[in-house]
C-alpha cells in the first residue's frame, strides 16, 4: 500500500479536491508508513499555507496526529510557528492542537516552544510566551508534573538572558504561577533571578530613562514575593544607597509618572521585609535626610506675630507617607537611631518639623472627616471623594506614625496600611472605608506632584495627593521603551522564515 499512500502525497501538488482529501488522509494513514514519515509531515505542512484558508484549517487540525514519538517536538515547533497566523479560527485551530499535544508529552511540546521563544521570529516569539503565560495555569496537575515545571524553569533562565521589559513581566507571570515555586525556597529562587535582571551590581544613572524604568519594572516584580522569610534587604539596600540621593533627577519614558512618588512607594512597600541589613546605620541616615527635606521647618514669625516670609511651606504628604513609613520600618532596627545617633540639636529640630507637620496634618485630617461624615456607598465613588478618601488614609497614617516617633524614646510599635494598599484589618489609627484600593486596576495619570500650599489646608484636597488610587503596575504601557534590540539588551535581527 506504499504507492497508495505515495499518491495521497502527491495529492498536495492537485487542485482543491485533491487536496482537502490529502489533509483528511495524510495523518489518517501516516503510523502505518513509518518510512514516509517525513514527506508526509511535509506535505502537510506544504497544506497548512495553502492560499485557501478552509484547506489551512483543516491540515492545521490534523496536525496533533502527526506527535508521536520523535516526531512530536517537530510537530510543535512547526504549531508554535503557526501561531503567527492572522485568521482568528486558524489561530484558534493552532491553540487548541498545541494544548492537545500537550497532554501527549508536555516536555517535548514545551522544547518546540522555547526553540521558537529562542530562535524564531519576532512575530513567533511573542505568541508563544503569550501561549506560554496564559495556557500552563489552565493544565491539570497531571501534565504539570514536577519535572515539566523543572523544564520551564530552566528554559524560562535561558531566554531571561536577553529579553524586553513586558517579556520579562510574562515570564515572572509564567514562572510565580509554577506549583513548584510557590514555597519559601521557590520564591526566594524567582527573588534572585529578578535581582540578576534589575543588575544590582550596576551603577545606577537616574538620567538614563531605561536604567530607571528597568529597576522599577522589576522591582515590581519582586515586591509581590517578598515575606517575613523572604526578604527585601537587597533592594532596599539598592534604593537607599544609590536611589534615594537621585531622587530629583531620575527620569521615565512613562508620561504623566510622579517618578519620585513611585519610587518612594516602592521603598515603603519592601521596607517591610527588610532582613539583617549591613550598613543599616547609613543607610537609615539617607533616609532620615530625605525625609526631612520633606517635613519643613514652621515659618518664622516677625515681631507682630505674622509670618515673615511671604508664603508658608508646601506639605507634600503622599510623599512624607512613604518616607515616613520606611523610616519607621528600618527604625525598629535601630531603636537609639533618633536618640544615639543624632546630636540633641539635629533631634530637637526633628521634634519641632514633626510638630509642625502634625499641626497640619490635624486641620487637615478634621476638615476631611467633615467633607465625608455620613457619605456611603455611591457618594463614596466620585472621583473628588475617592481622593478624599485616600488622602484621609494617607493623614491618618502620617498621624499614628508621627506620634510613635514623639514617645520618649521613640516608639516603633504601631502599625499602619500603606494608603494604597487594601485594607486587610483593622490597623491602628487605620479609617476603615468602604474604598476599594486593590493592586490590580491600572493607574491613572498622577499630577505632577502632590502639593498644596500649607494655607489652604481648608480647601477640599484634589490635587495634593497623587490620584493614583490603585497599583503602581504599568505594564501595559510598553515596558521598556520598543522591542528587542533596545530596552534590555540588543537581540539582533534573527528573521529566519520557516525552519521547519
Amino acid at each position: 500500500h506504499k504507492d497508495a499512500y505515495q499518491a495521497i502525497l502527491d495529492g498536495v501538488k492537485g487542485g482543491a479536491k485533491e487536496k482537502r482529501l490529502a489533509a483528511q488522509f495524510i495523518p489518517k494513514f501516516f503510523k502505518h508508513f513509518p518510512e514516509l514519515a517525513d514527506s508526509a509531515i511535509n506535505a502537510q505542512l506544504d497544506l497548512c499555507e495553502d492560499e485557501d484558508v478552509s484547506i489551512r484549517r483543516q491540515a492545521i487540525k490534523e496536525l496533533p496526529q502527526f506527535a508521536t514519538g520523535d516526531n512530536l517536538p517537530r510537530v510543535a515547533d512547526i504549531l508554535t510557528q503557526l501561531l503567527q497566523s492572522d485568521d482568528s479560527a486558524e489561530f484558534n485551530l493552532v491553540n487548541n492542537a498545541l494544548l492537545s499535544i500537550f497532554k501527549m508529552d508536555a516536555k517535548g511540546t514545551l522544547g518546540g516552544l522555547f526553540s521558537q521563544i529562542l530562535q524564531g521570529e519576532d512575530i513567533v516569539r511573542e505568541r508563544a510566551i503569550k501561549f506560554l503565560s496564559t495556557k500552563l495555569k489552565t493544565l491539570p496537575e497531571e501534565v504539570m508534573t514536577k519535572e515539566v515545571e523543572e523544564f520551564i524553569l530552566t528554559e524560562s533562565k535561558k531566554v531571561l538572558e536577553d529579553v524586553t521589559g513586558e517579556e520579562f513581566v510574562l515570564f515572572m507571570k509564567i514562572l510565580s504561577g509554577l506549583k513548584s515555586l510557590q514555597t519559601v525556597s521557590g520564591r526566594q529562587q524567582l527573588v534572585e533571578l529578578v535581582a540578576e535582571q534589575a543588575d544590582l551590581e550596576q551603577t545606577f544613572n537616574p538620567s538614563d530613562p531605561d536604567c530607571v524604568d528597568r529597576l522599577l519594572q522589576c522591582t515590581r516584580q519582586a515586591v509581590p514575593l517578598f515575606s517575613k522569610n523572604v526578604h527585601s534587604t537587597k533592594f532596599v539596600t539598592y534604593f537607599c544607597e544609590h536611589v534615594l540621593p537621585n531622587l530629583s533627577s531620575l527620569t521615565t519614558p512613562v508620561e504623566g509618572l510622579d517618578i519620585q512618588l513611585e519610587v518612594l512607594k516602592l521603598l515603603a512597600e519592601m521596607s517591610s521585609f527588610c532582613g539583617d541589613m549591613e550598613k543599616l546605620e547609613s543607610n537609615l541616615k539617607k533616609l532620615f535626610d530625605k525625609l526631612l527635606e520633606y517635613m519643613p521647618l514652621p515659618p518664622e514669625e516677625a515681631e507682630n506675630g505674622e509670618n515673615a516670609g511671604n508664603e508658608e511651606p508646601k506639605l507634600q504628604f503622599s510623599y512624607v507617607e512613604c518616607l515616613l513609613y520606611s523610616f519607621h520600618q528600618l527604625g525598629r532596627k535601630l531603636p537609639d537611631f533618633l536618640t544615639a545617633k543624632l546630636n540633641a540639636e539635629k533631634l530637637k529640630d526633628f521634634k519641632i518639623r514633626l510638630q509642625y507637620f502634625a499641626r497640619g496634618l490635624q486641620v487637615y485630617i478634621r476638615q476631611l472627616r467633615l467633607a465625608l461624615q455620613g457619605k456611603t456607598g455611591e457618594a463614596l465613588k466620585t472621583e473628588e471623594n475617592k481622593i478624599k478618601v485616600v488622602a484621609l488614609k494617607i493623614t491618618n497614617n502620617i498621624n499614628v506614625l508621627i506620634k510613635d516617633l514623639f514617645h520618649i524614646p521613640p516608639s516603633y510599635k504601631s502599625t499602619v496600611t500603606l494608603s494604597w494598599k487594601p485594607v486587610q484589618k483593622a490597623d491602628a489609627g487605620q479609617k476603615r472605608t468602604t474604598e476599594d484600593t486593590t493592586s490590580s486596576s491600572p493607574p491613572k495619570k498622577s499630577p505632577a506632584g502632590p502639593k498644596r500650599d500649607a494655607r489652604q489646608i481648608y480647601n477640599p484636597p484634589s490635587g495634593k495627593y497623587s490620584s493614583n488610587l490603585g497599583s503602581f503596575s504599568y505594564e501595559q504601557r510598553g515596558g521598556f521603551r520598543g522591542g528587542r534590540g533596545r530596552g534590555w539588551g540588543g537581540r539582533g535581527n534573527r528573521s529566519r522564515g520557516r525552519i521547519y
